[in-house]
């Protein structure tokens, strides 16, 4: 039996965000300056709002010893619910920047995928994912399904 799975998403540009995903987008921006990216020279940023407002940085942090490093999805995250237990993840927004500074896409990896899966199931709820690919293409995913299609769960 064939099957066909949907991937839904939107489309916009960077200055058609709404003020709230524009604001949470430069915050991740500004996260791609605390990356330790020795190695990849590739830094991203990424930034997480709860439910209360509050907003959450996370960049990615390399090691010699790879692959022991974390990316900036995952410090975000893990931050966040370290420190604001109870409290959902609303939108998570993800950029990165070139060996030469650029803004470039930045697609979440299948370990954070499966994080941002967990934290949906954790919190009851889905979140927004919006993901810096240019200034002209911006995609906003509402919920991991249409990242993780088949999740493991246990």
């Amino acid at each position: 039996m064939e099957r066909t799975q949907t991937i839904k998403y939107e489309e916009c540009r960077l200055e058609e965000l709404s003020p709230s995903d524009r604001a949470l987008m430069d915050e991740a921006i500004a996260a791609t300056g605390s990356a330790y990216a020795p190695y990849s020279n590739f830094k991203v940023g990424a930034a997480v709002r709860l439910d209360n407002g509050t907003i959450v940085r996370g960049s990615n942090q390399e090691n010699v010893a790879y692959p022991s490093g974390l990316c900036a999805e995952r410090t975000a995250l893990f931050a966040a619910s370290a420190q604001h237990s109870g409290h959902a993840v609303e939108a998570l927004a993800i950029v990165a920047r070139n060996p030469q500074e650029a803004l470039v896409g930045a697609m979440p990896c299948g370990a954070c995928r499966q994080v941002m899966a967990e934290q949906e199931g954790k919190q009851g709820k889905r979140m927004r994912v919006i993901c810096y690919v240019s200034a002209d293409k911006i995609l906003i995913f509402e919920g991991i399904e249409s990242l993780l299609p088949f999740v493991f769960t246990m």
